[in-house]
């Protein structure tokens, strides 16, 4: 049993060491972009990609809600789920060790989605803290791909662009994340929910 063990704790570092490095990649792309691209200025990487530096005071992809208020109800929510998951992961890493042995241990991919998910909430977080006022500071997003514009004759679309919203590395991170679970590890899921 002291192997299993083990095995959680290596594990439990492995998921802490590639969650600290997906926030610190993060906070050093948004670094950049604010020392060197203006707000509201954008660099044509490619026709279809593009840096810009947008500071979002709302949610994923530019959505906002509620203001002032709705925005520190955003931070303080993104903190209390960072703190579930992070007690989540604690748990699941502790299945099929001396201190859970009869639970069946879980995949590393559960962990490493849950993982991406938790660090990218992180990466927003400290900008929500610290780029401005507390708890009121905008995310910087960076990241464009305006593939194509829609036909005229689309409905509701017609000349728009197909993705416009402009996102940023943490972002990234929970969506890949969040697929990567849905897609993958769906069965995961719903076996907990029984």
């Amino acid at each position: 049993m002291e192997g299993v063990n083990s095995v959680a704790i290596r594990r439990g570092k492995i998921l802490l060491i590639a969650g600290i490095l997906l926030v610190l990649i993060d906070q050093v792309i948004k670094i950049l972009v604010k020392s060197y691209i203006p707000i509201g200025e954008q660099i044509d990487v490619f026709s279809w990609f593009k840096l810009c530096h947008v500071e979002n005071m709302g949610m994923a992809y530019g959505v906002k809600f509620g203001g002032m208020v709705g925005k520190v109800f955003l931070s303080v929510l993104r903190i209390v789920l960072v703190a579930i998951l992070v007690r989540w992961m604690w748990k699941l890493l502790k299945r099929g060790t001396p201190a859970n042995p009869d639970a069946e241990p879980v995949s590393m991919g559960v962990l490493v989605g849950l993982m991406l998910i938790t660090a990218g909430a992180v990466g927003n977080i400290v900008d929500s803290l610290y780029n401005g006022t507390f708890l009121l500071g905008s995310v910087v997003d960076m990241f464009q791909f305006p593939l194509f514009n829609w036909p005229d004759w689309v409905p509701l679309l017609g000349g728009r662009l197909f993705f416009e919203p402009v996102f940023n590395f943490a972002d990234s991170c929970v969506t890949v994340g969040a697929f990567y679970l849905i897609i993958f590890h769906f069965r995961f899921f719903s076996k907990e929910s029984k």
